[in-house]
């Protein structure tokens, strides 16, 4: 019997169920570990934007924190939330297979179909509450008379808030409702919106040069998931973007061909650059920046400069 491996968590429900799945699949390889608690700034500050946070790893930088300073020896992120470029001395251990991808959207009230689009009757502007830019943008562009809210918290946090609001609907990741069974019946998947890069996906990471963590990472990392959630990150990457940036992408693997579609939206929705390709996947290892460069010389270098210039 090896050492007690610690596991990093952040304290939410969801983060707990998803550092608990990487302590069994530990233990179905005959490892033993504990999990450690660490508090991180996206937890502690609930009422801020993401993006007046300076979002670039806030609900990560604890845990790396925790790794590199020896307190814990492996730290489970949802992996949509993990900066392009990990710190130095940190390194990718493993991704877990893919949960659903797709957001949800939480209604509240009198919602009806009408020509294939939810809406509430006799109201033409909806209140909508999320924290993303990305699902900001992307709801915006299809209904640009909306108002959106700024909602933050854990799942059960922005759950309790959408109830308490006098808010019309608050969107969700479907994989975060649904690892804690906490899917309301009053939900939908928004198949029409595209994901982050790498949600549903989980990443355990290591100090670099602890070879026992990695090596016992090993053992249930997910090839797939793992080729995939790189092409997506590639492009974001190469996008020069982050949580502050509305910046959307999803690749997935069927029968020996990799399917890829990525957007950029202006923060304000009105704008969007869009490209889809399908590759065989021996040719895919460089899709993510190859659609970033499609994306830049078809529309998206003027999107992505006019962010930029409005963060100044």
């Amino acid at each position: 019997m090896g050492q007690t491996i610690r596991i990093g968590t952040r304290e939410s429900q969801l983060a707990v169920w998803q550092a608990t799945t990487v302590k069994e699949l530990l233990a179905q390889h005959g490892f033993t570990s504990e999990l450690v608690y660490i508090k991180s700034e996206g937890d502690i500050d609930l009422k801020t934007p993401l993006y007046e946070m300076g979002v670039q790893g806030i609900f990560t930088r604890s845990l790396d924190l925790a790794l590199l300073n020896n307190t814990i020896d492996i730290a489970v992120h949802s992996m949509k939330d993990v900066p392009t470029q990990l710190p130095k001395g940190i390194i990718q251990a493993a991704v877990l297979p893919r949960g659903p991808v797709n957001d949800l959207l939480v209604w509240k009230g009198e919602w009806s179909m009408v020509n294939g689009e939810w809406s509430i009757p006799g109201k033409a502007e909806l209140q909508i509450a999320t924290s993303s830019i990305r699902r900001k943008a992307q709801w915006l562009n299809k209904f640009p008379s909306s108002k959106i809210h700024n909602l933050r918290g854990n799942v059960n946090t922005r759950l309790r808030k959408l109830k308490e609001e006098n808010w019309d609907a608050a969107i969700f990741a479907a994989a975060g409702l649904e690892r804690i069974n906490l899917r309301p019946e009053n939900s939908i998947e928004l198949d029409w919106m595209l994901p982050a890069p790498a949600q549903g996906a989980i990443m355990v990471v290591c100090r670099e040069e602890d070879s026992y963590a990695l090596e016992t990472c090993v053992h249930f990392n997910d090839a797939d998931t793992d080729f995939c959630t790189k092409i997506e990150r590639d492009f974001l990457r190469a996008l020069m973007g982050g949580c502050s940036t509305p910046i959307s992408a999803y690749a997935e693997m069927k029968d020996d061909e990799v399917h890829f579609k990525g957007n950029i939206l202006s923060l304000d929705g009105k704008q969007k650059a869009e490209f889809e390709i399908t590759m065989p996947v021996w040719e895919a290892t460089d899709m993510g920046f190859y659609a970033a460069e499609q994306i830049l010389n078809h529309g998206g270098q003027a999107i992505a400069d006019e962010i930029q210039h409005a963060g100044k």
